[in-house]
Formats: structure tokens, C-alpha cells, sequence
């Protein structure tokens, strides 16, 4: 049974910072590209950043870039999400994804206040 459980969302004032979790199971993690999307409230879903099976080429969107990284630690089968410099805009409910899949999990709610 896939399973894919984020963690480390929250509140928090404009400027700080969050460390998103994915935590995985149920399937090779290490066959799969992974990456993290939002759906801010009232949206559809955004692509954040993504990162190749083996932890390289990490890309992000443009609002982010510079602000958030993407990382994983294979051993652990642990995705995550370093948010610093956070914006208002950044509120969303985060999703950790398998590439080329629709989100599989409840998310974790961010919200930056301004």
C-alpha cells in the first residue's frame, strides 16, 4: 500500500521559515522522481520543486527559487522541503508526490501570515 504522509507544515509570520517531511512506504522510492506541489486556497494545484531519484538536479519554480529547497534521503525514503524567506503567498496545502502522479496524501497546511 503506497503511503505518503507530510509533516512540518504550521503557522508562521512572514519571513520565517518551515521544514516540510515526506515520509514514504509501500513502493521503490528510489524508482521514482519526486516532487512537491501546493494548492493555495481557492487554487489548483502548483508545481514547487522537484529532484531526480538520486537527489540531483533540483528545480523549482520561480516564486520559490532561492527560498526553498528540495531534498531526499533515500535510505530514510524521506522527501523534504526547506522554506525559508516565506511570503504570504506561499500559504498552501503542501503535497509530496511521485513524478507524473497526482498527489496520494492529506498534505500539510502552511499558512504565512503578513
Amino acid at each position: 500500500q503506497v503511503q505518503l504522509v507530510e509533516s512540518g507544515g504550521g503557522l508562521v509570520h512572514s519571513g520565517g521559515s518551515l521544514k516540510l517531511s515526506c515520509a514514504t512506504s509501500g513502493f521503490t522510492f528510489t524508482a521514482y522522481a519526486m516532487n512537491w506541489v501546493r494548492r493555495p486556497p481557492g487554487k489548483g494545484l502548483e508545481w514547487v520543486a522537484g529532484i531526480d531519484r538520486l537527489g540531483g538536479s533540483p528545480s523549482y519554480e520561480d516564486s520559490v527559487e532561492g527560498r526553498f529547497t528540495i531534498s531526499r534521503d533515500n535510505a530514510k525514503r524521506t522527501l523534504y522541503l526547506q522554506m525559508n524567506d516565506l511570503k504570504p503567498d506561499d500559504t498552501a496545502v503542501y503535497y509530496c508526490a511521485r513524478a507524473g502522479i497526482l498527489p496520494e496524501s492529506q498534505g500539510t497546511q502552511v499558512t504565512v501570515s503578513s
